[in-house]
């Protein structure tokens, strides 16, 4: 058996999802997917355990969690407040609530954007 096995279809299915958490844990496209090989890096190390365990998405977002806290730790985070999004058409009010979104996201501290992020964007329970 392949240790690997399911793990580039786990990417594909759940790839964009986990993109996403990534880049609202730090703020910019190039940290997000930083953030996120790193994590899977990780994940694909242990992969047979995980994909056993039942839940290898939320092994993954922890992961990501636990990864940022450690950049955070070592140096302060930069996060820009613009989106990076050019090129995408926007209408003026989602784009004012997107700033507003980004900066409300880059005010808190590491964990509590975590807990809002999960909570919020992915409609974790409490106990999750």
């Amino acid at each position: 058996m392949d240790r690997y096995e399911g793990f580039a279809e786990f990417i594909a299915v759940c790839g964009s999802s986990l993109s996403r958490t990534a880049y609202l844990l730090t703020g910019e496209h190039h940290r997000a997917e930083e953030l996120l090989q790193s994590a899977l890096v990780r994940t694909a190390a242990h992969w047979w355990r995980v994909s056993q365990g039942g839940n290898p998405e939320g092994y993954v977002r922890r992961a990501m969690i636990n990864e940022r806290t450690s950049w955070w730790r070592r140096r302060r985070p930069t996060t820009s407040l613009l989106p990076e999004h050019p090129g995408l058409a926007d209408e003026p009010a989602e784009a004012a609530d997107r700033l507003t979104m980004a900066a409300a996201l880059a005010a808190l501290p590491v964990r509590q954007r975590a807990v809002v992020v999960l909570r919020y964007y992915h409609d974790y329970s409490i106990d999750e």
